[in-house]
């Protein structure tokens, strides 16, 4: 992937060539990654979740919890980190949320999880990056 975070792919060829391919499925065209599938779901470091396609910034770590849902939830995003549509894919219509910065698609909000928020942001771990605290990368 592409450090240069100024310029971000502008063609559907370009994201291709900068994501492995379960990624552009997921943040490119919508798809969900099997349940259960991310390394992510095992992390539990202080740090943060920047988005797979273009890094920004979207979730700190302390806002993770186990959901039982087979992906990486989170209570609460960092401000403006997303934005969101309905979803009518399913018979009943969900929130969906996408990276404000580059559009990739990162799964779905319910209003299911722990206080004080009582939102879980259920997140494909193919979506994101893990940065711990104290690297510089990111």
């Amino acid at each position: 992937m592409a450090d240069d975070h100024t310029r971000l792919p502008q063609r559907d060829d370009q994201w291709r060539e900068r994501l492995d391919p379960e990624a552009y499925a997921v943040l490119r065209q919508e798809a969900t990654e099997r349940p259960y599938s991310s390394a992510l779901n095992q992390e539990w470091r202080p740090g943060t979740y920047v988005c797979a396609g273009c890094e920004a910034p979207l979730f700190r770590a302390a806002s993770k919890f186990d959901a039982g849902c087979g992906w990486p939830s989170f209570s609460e995003a960092l401000p403006g980190a997303f934005e969101t549509k309905t979803d009518y894919r399913l018979p009943y219509p969900r929130v969906e949320y996408h990276c404000a910065r580059c559009g990739g698609h990162h799964g779905h909000v319910f209003d299911d999880g722990p206080d004080p928020t009582g939102a879980r942001y259920c997140n494909n771990g193919v979506a994101l990056r893990f940065v711990p605290d104290g690297d510089d990368a990111g």
